[in-house]
């Protein structure tokens, strides 16, 4: 079991759409709008904006995207773009502008964003080149012409930012995957690199639960195996199609930037208007049953698999066994008001706290206790998956019915199935219909909610 180190260029999208914003609202200015009339630009333009560019995959530009791609979807852009400044000023008549005027505009706008967007291209390129930083540590296995043609790729073009560390051979005598392992883990590879032509099912089952159970992206380049029964995402490096064992949608920074927003203004809405007169009232009912705390305070795993503090109203008297066994039902260490909150998952409310200081998120999966996290990493398979995102209040796994104790082992796959499932098929429709039925659950009761 391996924690990750850290993700790259985590700020480096999200810095490209202010940028670009920026422009389109700075040069807007030669309109000469009212205040009020510049405010209806800026919301209508910056809606329409995020959403074309999530249609045209305009800021979709990674590492290995060609030049060419870049300009020709700068020029899509431009295209979509026009057609909104004109509705913009079409369906607002009062504030019609020459047309010339707003072709010159759309013109300077998008020649800035282009030149801006190639910038940034080439002086990434540059520092990864030249600097040596922005790289990634990779590892290839199998030997044939595949894999020796994506090992000559990353050694003759250091601008892309990988660095090829070893090429793993199978046909030598006396190979040993886990050897294999134990050499990733000990030199930090950051990416691995299979090609799937020459292990057998059973070796690539090996390798992904590698990957899965110690956080390494995992990449395979493609032959006719039964690797294309999973769900796969195809990337060009140069010419070499490269396949992603799991695409995840928060990983995209706009969808990164979209569940982060909607995690902010829920947990200030909460804080401000629940937590402010909840806490006290539960405070004195908290207190005045039993001596301790107003909240607990636990360690749990998050994403990467870092530790954080999570926090609860104390729902149990003080004991030396609260971070070392789970809830049973009927268990003696629950107070009477304890009973209650952790009935209707009032318990939870604190962790709005750390989801406003972005340990958590409103949705994702449940974190566990440190001790029981390191068991069902040992024993559950895929069970480190979970941490590529950010755990939540609550889950699909608890509203699907797999909350609070852990009775059989079956309980666990099942939540660790579910968890991977909606990292998988993350969706801001998914996280809302996830809190919906989360309120329903709380109101209806549950049996497990204890």
């Amino acid at each position: 079991m391996q924690i990750k180190q850290g993700r790259y260029s985590a700020y480096l999208r999200p810095l490209v759409y202010l940028i670009d914003l920026a422009v389109i609202l700075l040069f807007a200015f030669q309109f000469k709008l009212e205040m009020t009339d510049y405010i209806n630009y800026t919301v209508f333009i910056t809606a329409g904006w995020l959403v074309m560019s999530i249609k045209t995959d305009f800021y979709e530009v990674y590492r290995f995207t060609k030049v060419t791609k870049i300009i020709s979807l700068n020029f899509l852009q431009a295209a979509i773009f026009a057609l909104f400044v004109f509705s913009f000023f079409g369906f607002f008549e009062e504030l019609s502008r020459p047309k010339e005027k707003i072709f010159l505009y759309i013109t300077k706008v998008f020649f800035t964003i282009l030149a801006i967007k190639l910038l940034i291209f080439y002086l990434l390129k540059s520092y990864r080149k030249d600097l040596g930083g922005n790289y990634r540590r990779t590892i290839i296995l199998g030997a044939n012409h595949r894999t020796q043609n994506l090992e000559r790729f990353f050694k003759s073009n250091p601008e892309y930012g990988y660095q090829s560390k070893k090429l793993v051979d199978f046909s030598q005598k006396n190979f040993d995957l886990d050897e294999v392992f134990k050499w990733i883990l000990e030199n930090e590879i950051d990416e691995i690199y299979c090609s799937v032509a020459e292990l057998d099912n059973e070796q690539i089952n090996q390798v992904i639960d590698f990957a899965d159970n110690n956080l390494k992206p995992l990449k395979f380049l493609p032959d006719n195996k039964d690797i294309y029964t999973r769900q796969l995402k195809m990337e060009y490096y140069g010419y070499l199609p490269i396949l992603s064992l799991r695409n995840i949608p928060i990983d995209d920074a706009l969808n990164k930037l979209i569940k982060r927003t909607f995690d902010i203004l829920m947990s200030v809405f909460v804080i401000v208007f629940i937590l402010s007169w909840l806490t006290p009232i539960l405070a004195i009912l908290i207190r005045m049953e039993s001596k301790g705390p107003v909240f607990f305070r636990q360690k749990r795993n998050g994403l990467d698999y870092k530790e954080f503090y999570c926090y609860k109203f104390r729902s149990m008297r003080e004991n030396p066994q609260a971070h070392l066994h789970q809830v049973k039902r009927g268990d003696k260490r629950i107070t009477k008001i304890g009973k209650f909150i952790r009935k209707t998952s009032l318990d939870e409310m604190p962790q709005f706290y750390n989801v406003l200081l972005g340990d958590m998120s409103v949705v994702g999966p449940r974190p566990h206790m440190v001790s029981h996290t390191h068991m069902y990493a040992e024993r559950i398979d895929k069970f480190m998956v979970r941490h590529f995102i950010k755990p939540g209040i609550t889950g699909l796994a608890q509203t699907s019915g797999f909350r609070g104790e852990i009775e059989t082992e079956n309980d666990i796959i099942n939540r660790v199935r579910y968890d991977i499932f909606y990292l998988e098929n993350w969706s801001l429709l998914l996280d809302l219909k996830i809190i919906f039925q989360t309120v329903q659950n709380a109101v209806k009761g549950e049996d497990k909610a204890y």
